[in-house]
């Protein structure tokens, strides 16, 4: 008797573990869907899109999380003067202004924040 309830016992937690797994392999396949699409509105985002006078408050917003926030405005202004675009975000996404991304200092590091 007592090997017929271990054999019962055994059976049921393989089924439970089988059906945590299949649970867990299907929340993974819709996490993996489609991204969420970007916001329609890409003013500034793309070179050439801003007006010489929306740079200051895109480079606010760029430079609102450094420690540093004279000289990234100083050379963000001037990216954006030149550009005349600012990429989202406080950091990266220099892939979307081409302009922005390629401007580097005589060393060749990057001179737009």
């Amino acid at each position: 008797m007592a090997k017929k309830l271990n054999t019962t016992l055994m059976l049921c937690l393989l089924s439970l573990l089988l059906l945590v797994e299949s649970n867990n392999a299907m929340t993974s396949a819709s996490s993996t869907e489609a991204p969420a699409p970007q916001p329609s509105n890409t003013t500034g985002i793309t070179e050439g899109s801003l007006q010489p006078q929306d740079c200051s408050p895109r480079c606010a917003e760029r430079c609102s999380n450094t420690q540093y926030k004279k000289p990234c405005l100083f050379f963000c202004n001037k990216c954006c003067a030149k550009c005349l675009c600012v990429p989202p975000g406080t950091y990266g996404n220099k892939q979307l202004c081409p302009c922005y991304n390629n401007w580097k200092t005589k060393r060749g590091g990057p001179k737009c924040p």
